[in-house]
Formats: structure tokens, C-alpha cells, sequence
């Protein structure tokens, strides 16, 4: 019995000898704190300004000659707008005198566009004199009378384009100084037209090359948008080159209707 109870009393002082020596809980680990998030490049402030600048610049107030008192009146009237604020004027007593004073307002813009618009003409002008004078030395271009240039990149098989076929084609348009304004390649979609409804250059270009074809075409200002230019990188007075690749000559005319096969004879 005496060894039973120091048989007893040892297991458990051992218990609780291993339950000593049995290792801490290990301590709850903090998660790590969210990164602080990043000080705003530009304040509210910066970007109602530049808000400002966009809308005047798109409208052209540069060109309608505002004085800085104008200006000043301006920043009023759009200060009380924003304000929520009736108009300081009756607009039925006001409005023709304004009429007065904004055609007064276009006259300076449209002169000045055309004062730009001139100077823009005579700069690339003489850029596509030398240009071409350059493009001289390349034995591979052919030189048509009106002025417009060409080279076989690809000849094709078959058929040529008439002037009043329409046509299936991939394109890239380019200016002399590289700048890409126009690519159906860039879209993913080939473009299809009639040569009659675009600019003569194209229209007489795309009759020197046949189906499966490549061409690259130099078009002078006179056969493409001349002294009045064509949108934001087109600027009047300005060659264009185009590499062109006919993919098809598509016909207008509806498909044929499938043949239907007559019906075997009763009899058989």
C-alpha cells in the first residue's frame, strides 16, 4: 500500500513536473498596419485650375483677345454661376448688346486662326519641298505629273481598281515627320470606300496597284486638304504618305441567289 501511494505521489509530482516545463503559448502577433495611403500628387485646388485652363483653351478664348479686365469680368460671372446666383443682367436687355460684342470677339479669332493657319501653310510647304527633293534620290518612286509620288512595296495579282469601284483596304497615314494620324491597322478593322468619295490623291494612287498589292503613296497638300488642313494633325498645307494594302475589289452587286435543284421526275 505504502508503495501504491509513492507510486502515486511520484506519477504525479512528474505530472506536474512536465506541465512546469511545458513551453509558454506562444503570444499573439499584431498584424502589420495597413500601409498609409499616398499624399495626392495634386491638390483640389490644382486640378479645378487646370479644369479652368481645359475648358478655356477647348472653347479658344486665346484667340478671342480678352483683356485682363475682360478676363477679370469672366472670372465673375462664372464665380456667380458656381455660386448658384441669378444673372446681374436681365438676358432680354442685355443679349444684343452681347451679340454686338462677341461678333466683335469672332473677328479677332477668325483672324488670328487664319494668321496661324498661314503661317502653318507656307512652314509646311517648305518642309515638302525638301522632303520631296530628298525623295528624288529614291529610284523606287515614280513621280506622276499633278505632283503625287508612289512606290510598289508589294505587287499584287489580278485586276486593277477603277475610279468608281469601291475597295477594301488596310492603311496607315503618316505626315513627313512621322506623326501616325490615321491607321485602320491601329483599329482592327479594314476600311472599304469608293475611290470617288476620297481625296484625289487615293483616288489615283490605288489605280497603280492590284488585289493583294502594297503601296505607299505621297500625297502633296493639292491632292489631299490643300491650305484648309483636316482636323488637329492635319495642319493646312500639309503632305501626307500612306501605306496602303488592297485587300479586295468589292463589288456592289447583290450575290447570286443559290441554285435550287428541280425535283426528281414522279415517275422515277
Amino acid at each position: 500500500m505504502v508503495g501504491i501511494i509513492a507510486l502515486g505521489s511520484a506519477t504525479a509530482a512528474c505530472a506536474q513536473n512536465n506541465k512546469a516545463a511545458a513551453p509558454p503559448a506562444p503570444a499573439t502577433v499584431p498584424a502589420p498596419a495597413a500601409p498609409a495611403a499616398p499624399a495626392p500628387e495634386f491638390s483640389d485646388l490644382q486640378l479645378v485650375e487646370e479644369f479652368g485652363w481645359y475648358v478655356s483653351k477647348s472653347v479658344g478664348f486665346p484667340d478671342l483677345g480678352f483683356n485682363p479686365a475682360e478676363v477679370e469680368a469672366l472670372a465673375k460671372g462664372v464665380s456667380a454661376a458656381a455660386s448658384g446666383k441669378e444673372s446681374p443682367y436681365t438676358l432680354q436687355k442685355i443679349g444684343p448688346a452681347m451679340d454686338q460684342f462677341m461678333q466683335k470677339k469672332k473677328a479677332i479669332y477668325m483672324a488670328r486662326a487664319q494668321e496661324r493657319d498661314h503661317a502653318a501653310s507656307e512652314k509646311n510647304h517648305a518642309d515638302s519641298a525638301a522632303y520631296f527633293a530628298k525623295l528624288a534620290e529614291n529610284k523606287n518612286v515614280v513621280a506622276l505629273p499633278d505632283g503625287l509620288r508612289y512606290e510598289i512595296v508589294k505587287p499584287g495579282q489580278g485586276d486593277y481598281p477603277k475610279a468608281t469601284d469601291k475597295v477594301r483596304v488596310n492603311y496607315t497615314g503618316k505626315l513627313i515627320n512621322g506623326t501616325v494620324f490615321d491607321s485602320s491597322i491601329q483599329r482592327g478593322q479594314p476600311a472599304e470606300f469608293g475611290l470617288n468619295q476620297v481625296i484625289p490623291g487615293w483616288t489615283e494612287g490605288l489605280q497603280k496597284i492590284n488585289k493583294g498589292g502594297k503601296i505607299r503613296l505621297y500625297v502633296p497638300s493639292e491632292l489631299a486638304y490643300g491650305d484648309q488642313g483636316q482636323r488637329g494633325e492635319i495642319t493646312p498645307g500639309s503632305t501626307l504618305i500612306f501605306d496602303v494594302e488592297l485587300l479586295d475589289i468589292v463589288s456592289d452587286a447583290p450575290p447570286a441567289a443559290p441554285a435550287i435543284p428541280k425535283p426528281a421526275s414522279a415517275g422515277k
